[in-house]
C-alpha cells in the first residue's frame, strides 16, 4: 500500500483571480467610518455592518464604532453613519427628525439605482426590482421608492407579477448582481412586458462583472476554488455558487480557520479569490494556511483593471482642510 504523501512531499499551485477582494465602494465606506472616528472621536454609531465582513467589523469597532441594527439604539446627539446598502428614507426622515449627525456610506452605485426607481415613478411607472429578498441592499431600495417595488428573485416570479398598466412598467437591479445574473429574468421580463425600460447594461455594478468573469477565467483551470467571503455577502456566495456551476468543488470560508484539510485531497492546483468585502490580508493568510500542507506556488492571473474611485462625503473632506 502507498503510504500518503507528506506534507513535505506535496505541492500546490495556487492560482489568484485578478480582480478580487475590496471594491471602490467598499474602500470608500471603511474610510468613511475610519476618518469619522479620528474627526469626531469614538464612538460612532453605524447602522448595520458597514460591509459584509466580520474582519473589518471587528476591526472597526476596536477603533471605536458601534454598529447598531436600528435608529433607536443611537443615542440623542451620536455621530450616526448608514452602511453601504443603503437606507429607507423612513430611516432618513426619522435620523432626521431625530437631529442625528449623519454620515452616509452609501454606495454610489446603489445610490443611483434609488434615483432611476423614483424617477421611473414620477413618470407614472412602476418599477419591478431584481434582486434577493432580505437584503439590506434590497430593503433599502425598496424604501427609497415611492409607492414600493415589486421584487423578483427568479425566473419563475416574473409570470406571477401583477402590474397596472403592463405598458408602463420599469426595472432596476440589485447592484451586487452582474449582468450574467440577471439576463435570463430581464429577457422574461421583455418577453412578458415588452414596452418595459431598464438601465443600460454599462449601469450594472463593474466590480461585481469582474469579479464573476475573474471566476469564470480560473474555474477551468483549478480543481478547488476557494472564495474569501462572509457567508451572508451576496456576491461572495454567487462566486462559489459559478464555481460550483462550472463543475469545480467550490467552497465560501469567512477566513483561513474555514479551510478544511480534506478538500486538499487529490488537489493541485487551487483557485482562490475574494468577494468585494473581504481584505486582501484574508487571502494572503489564506495561502499561508495552505502552505501548512505543502509548498505552495502562487501565480497571479490577468484580469480587468479597476481605476474607479468615488469621493468621500463633503463634511468629512471639508474638516480635512481646516
Amino acid at each position: 500500500m502507498t503510504p500518503a504523501p507528506s506534507t513535505q512531499q506535496r505541492s500546490f499551485r495556487v492560482l489568484l483571480a485578478t480582480p478580487r477582494g475590496f471594491c471602490a465602494g467598499v474602500e470608500r465606506a471603511i474610510e468613511i467610518v475610519e476618518r469619522a472616528i479620528t474627526l469626531y472621536g469614538p464612538p460612532v454609531y453605524v447602522r448595520h455592518e458597514i460591509v459584509h465582513n466580520k474582519k473589518v467589523v471587528e476591526s472597526l469597532r476596536a477603533k471605536g464604532a458601534v454598529f447598531v441594527e436600528e435608529l433607536d439604539e443611537v443615542p440623542d446627539g451620536a455621530v450616526t453613519i448608514f452602511s453601504a446598502h443603503g437606507v429607507s428614507t423612513a430611516i432618513e426622515s426619522e435620523a432626521r427628525r431625530r437631529d442625528l449627525p449623519v454620515i452616509d456610506a452609501t454606495c454610489p452605485l446603489v445610490t443611483k439605482v434609488h434615483k432611476e426607481g423614483r424617477n421611473h415613478t414620477r413618470k407614472g411607472r412602476e418599477v419591478i426590482l431584481i434582486g434577493h429578498a432580505g437584503h439590506p441592499e434590497v430593503e433599502g431600495t425598496t424604501g427609497r421608492i415611492p409607492g414600493g417595488v415589486h421584487l423578483v428573485s427568479h425566473v419563475g416570479d416574473v409570470d406571477s407579477l401583477q402590474v397596472r398598466d403592463p405598458d408602463n412598467v420599469a426595472y432596476v437591479t440589485q447592484t451586487t448582481l452582474s449582468v450574467d445574473d440577471t439576463r435570463d429574468i430581464i429577457e422574461a421580463l421583455r418577453q412578458r412586458f415588452p414596452a418595459i425600460v431598464g438601465p443600460d447594461v454599462k449601469d450594472i455594478c463593474y466590480a461585481t462583472q469582474n469579479r464573476q468573469q475573474a471566476v469564470r477565467d480560473l474555474a477551468g483551470r483549478v480543481d478547488l476554488l476557494l472564495v474569501v467571503g462572509a457567508q451572508n455577502s451576496s456576491n461572495s456566495n454567487r462566486l462559489r455558487e459559478i464555481g460550483t456551476e462550472t463543475g469545480v468543488p467550490s467552497y465560501l470560508i469567512d477566513d483561513a480557520s474555514g479551510l478544511d484539510p480534506a478538500w486538499l485531497d487529490g488537489t493541485t492546483t487551487v483557485g482562490v479569490t475574494a468577494g468585494a468585502s473581504a481584505p486582501e490580508e484574508l487571502v494572503q493568510e489564506l495561502i499561508c494556511r495552505l502552505g501548512d500542507f505543502g509548498t505552495v506556488q502562487v501565480e497571479e492571473l490577468a484580469g480587468a483593471e479597476e481605476h474607479m474611485q468615488f469621493k468621500l462625503p463633503r463634511v468629512l473632506t471639508a474638516a480635512a482642510t481646516v
